[in-house]
């Protein structure tokens, strides 16, 4: 499935307009090569690095873990899961 974000570009246009192409890419846009009308490949940038450690305890106080979380299912909930 497509998105906004994403441009469906030939495999002749990706190679005569490669560094165009991947400028796009460089600024977030995602490519789906075709080649004879059908997806051949899909460029997408990639994620940058974490360059900083998330705060620890971000979310203290925000909710609690109720006493009985660990008690076991009742067995008519289970038998709906695995049938």
């Amino acid at each position: 499935m497509l998105t906004q974000s994403t441009l469906k570009v030939t495999l002749k246009d990706m190679e005569r307009n490669l560094s165009a192409y991947m400028r796009r890419v460089q600024a977030g846009e995602s490519l789906v090569i075709t080649q004879d009308g059908e997806p051949l490949a899909e460029v997408k940038p990639s994620m940058k690095a974490v360059t900083s450690l998330r705060p620890y305890a971000l979310c203290a106080g925000e909710f609690s873990v109720p006493d009985d979380f660990d008690t076991p299912l009742p067995d008519t909930l289970i038998e709906e899961f695995e049938g």
